[in-house]
């Protein structure tokens, strides 16, 4: 049996989330001038809070930098989540895989960016975290990993109750109050 791995996302203490969070964008990080030791990263799990505001703003530029991936195909993130590889371009197996490896980064980025941001204090990006559970929700009826990841910065920065069975309404309520 292949194992849950959204399902292990949700049970992971925060502190350990942001961690692999932070390496996962570190060489992203490092693009942006941003070089993170694992101590610092350590450190920023602990109290997210604290985290600089240059690791902020390059995690606000690795995004915006998807989103202009996603735009040369004329798409937003909500779009290209629900856009199948065959409504764009490609001629050669090469130019597919190229173009699904590009695609698939730039949605990871923006999702998982905004997840990041939003355990740091900065909720800017929060609706891209809704879009992709609500993408999540209505193609699988469960969510991913991004989607859970999506999920626990939601249900962090607004205090929610996980077992609320109305946990989705109580945080668009808050998204749409930002």
């Amino acid at each position: 049996m292949r194992p849950d791995y959204a399902e292990n996302v949700e049970h992971w203490e925060l502190d350990r989330l942001i961690v692999i969070l932070l390496r996962q964008f570190r060489r992203v990080l490092a693009d942006h001038g941003v070089e993170l030791q694992d101590s610092t990263i350590r450190a920023i799990g602990g109290n997210p809070t604290q985290a600089p505001d240059d690791l902020k703003a390059a995690l606000v530029a690795a995004i915006a930098e998807s989103e202009t991936v996603l735009a040369q195909w004329h798409l937003d993130f909500a779009t290209s989540l629900k856009t199948d590889m065959d409504a764009l371009e490609w001629t050669t197996t090469a130019d597919f895989l190229a173009l699904a490896n590009e695609k698939i980064n730039a949605e990871v980025r923006i999702s998982a960016g905004s997840s990041l941001l939003l355990l740091l204090g900065d909720r800017r990006h929060a609706d891209y975290l809704l879009q992709a559970i609500d993408h999540d929700l209505n193609t699988q009826g469960r969510l991913d990993v991004d989607a859970m990841i999506a999920r626990r910065a939601l249900l962090h920065a607004t205090n929610v109750d996980p077992n609320a069975a109305d946990w989705l309404d109580q945080v668009r309520a808050w998204v749409r109050d930002k």
